[in-house]
């Protein structure tokens, strides 16, 4: 069986649909950087999403290729997830999707080194024929963290992150986001299968004690 991320940490992409504090240890990532409405049609945002699995599944298939991972075993591809914020307003406005900013990222194996990753970047530009140049190597720590499984559109979000502000304030604690600790979002469902009503999405923001 192929190791799951999703199925060896349940604690962070499948929490369930009530607020929940975690630690969310040092992980490393793919990931691609930029702006704009993420439901513009060939946009930037889609784009990425295609450089991210591109250079996502030369790693997962490279086994079958001369470049050998030290450690390699197999795995599933783990989900797509998100980093979003907006200059100048505080938490998110769902309304204005021009002026999200993004890290769209993927979530690497501890195996894959930054060698590995250059080596990926640059056979995905070249088999997959588009250019994977702006895939970067990230690690990213989140640490203390409060998080929620959302049921439902994104549009519908706002709700849901009430609940959790809520329970950080019965609970002793604040929100820390800000230009470091930022919005996250861990997509489970494939949008263009599922009807909106049933998407499942991890959000989790950053806390501190109070």
């Amino acid at each position: 069986m192929a190791f799951d991320f999703k199925k060896e940490y349940k604690e962070f992409y499948m929490p369930k649909n009530k607020p929940e504090i975690v630690t969310v240890p040092k992980a490393n990532y793919i990931a691609v950087r930029g702006k704009g409405n993420p439901n513009e049609e060939g946009g930037a945002y889609q784009q990425a999403i295609s450089v991210l699995y591109a250079v996502a599944y030369t790693l997962r298939m490279s086994y079958k290729t001369d470049h050998k991972i030290a450690g390699f075993f197999e795995y599933v591809v783990p989900p797509l997830e998100g980093f979003w914020w907006q200059e100048n307003i505080h938490g998110v406005n769902y309304a204005d999707k021009d002026s999200f900013n993004w890290i769209s990222v993927i979530r690497l194996p501890d195996f894959v080194n930054q060698k590995d990753f250059e080596w990926a970047v640059e056979t995905a530009t070249k088999k997959k024929k588009i250019d994977c140049s702006s895939a970067e190597f990230v690690t990213i720590d989140e640490g203390l963290c409060v998080q929620i499984m959302h049921l439902g559109a994104f549009d519908d979000e706002p709700a849901t992150v009430a609940l959790m502000d809520a329970y950080l304030e019965q609970n002793g604690y604040v929100n820390d986001m800000n230009m470091e600790r930022l919005h996250h979002e861990i997509y489970l469902s494939d949008a263009r299968k599922v009807a909106p009503e049933k998407w499942k999405t991890v959000i989790r923001h950053p806390i501190k004690k109070l």
